[in-house]
């Protein structure tokens, strides 16, 4: 990185320390938070389905409940595609 060009300031962020910078302050607090619910349905299944997985690997190794991540992790990842996921990212 010692071979950028630049003052080293980000843009928005103001030369004073602690002031809020101007272009942060009208920022809408949603605006991070993409996609619709049944998205973020699809993305909580996933998830806790890597946690079941990750408790069955650890507890043992416990197949069964491995193979129930699994299986939450394939109905979650076929939700994602039936739902188009890949095009709440606007």
């Amino acid at each position: 990185m010692a071979d950028q060009v630049g003052s080293g300031m980000v843009t928005g962020h103001s030369a004073q320390s602690g002031q809020i910078s101007p272009a942060a302050t009208g920022a809408p607090a949603t605006a991070s938070h993409h996609g619709r619910p049944v998205s973020w349905v699809a993305v909580s299944i996933v998830m806790a389905a890597f946690v079941v997985g990750g408790f069955g690997l650890i507890l043992g190794p416990t197949w069964w409940l491995f193979w129930v991540g699994v299986g939450m992790a394939v109905v979650g990842g076929l939700l994602a595609l039936a739902t188009d996921i890949f095009e709440d990212w606007y």
